[in-house]
């Protein structure tokens, strides 16, 4: 079992949890950098979202 599996399994139910970690990490990095990287973090938000089950499903309207 590879690193990525366990991950995903752990976060299995908290996806709620795992996007307010994804939020607030973005949040800290773009604070640190002073928004210098804000668009690479965005992507990256969206990629670790996609990947652990925190990302807009097709049931869930964009956020703003």
């Amino acid at each position: 079992m590879s690193m990525m599996d366990k991950i995903k399994s752990m976060l299995k139910g908290h996806e709620s949890q795992t996007e307010k970690g994804v939020d607030k990490a973005g949040d800290m990095v773009d604070d640190k950098t002073q928004g210098k990287y804000k668009g690479q973090v965005d992507t990256g938000q969206d990629r670790l979202r996609d990947e652990f089950g925190g990302g807009k499903g097709p049931d869930q309207p964009p956020q703003p």
